[in-house]
């Protein structure tokens, strides 16, 4: 459903957000160990959502990825960020014309999950994530 890249984002997200207490930075080798992630990816990967302002990076032997405090990200965030707005607008068949005036075979059941994914997404807090990874009630790898 995500892309590979946006599956990494979400857990990379998800692991710096458990971390960032205090101001507390994370290196990626820490990050992609943790996560199961190839690192070269990732940190393009967090590059981005940090030049989005999702994330925040410093450079130098104390720098890393940490979260503001404060700072509520819903994975709606990051799965635009990464992934765009295709998975909710895009045909469940891939038909370039497919719309409510021209519907393909799966339009209206389609519409309705597109629906409630994007809703989901909205309403889930990484800060909520986090605290269940923190807890052990969750898990980001395999």
């Amino acid at each position: 459903m995500f892309s590979k890249a946006c599956e990494y984002g979400i857990r990379a997200v998800i692991f710096i957000v458990a971390h960032s207490k205090n101001h507390k930075k994370v290196g990626i080798k820490d990050i992609c160990r943790e996560i199961g992630a190839p690192e070269h990816f990732t940190a393009k990967i967090l590059q981005n959502l940090s030049r989005m302002e999702i994330i925040s990076s410093t450079k130098g032997p104390h720098g890393g990825f940490f979260v503001e405090d404060g700072r509520d990200i819903r994975l709606l965030e990051i799965v635009r960020a990464i992934d765009g707005n295709k998975l909710f607008t895009g045909c469940g068949l891939g038909i370039k014309e497919c719309s409510e005036k021209k519907p393909c075979p799966i339009h209206d059941e389609f519409k309705q999950i597109r629906d409630a994914l994007q809703q989901m997404l909205e309403s889930t807090s990484v800060k909520e994530m986090a605290e269940g990874l923190e807890r052990g009630l969750v898990y980001l790898k395999k």
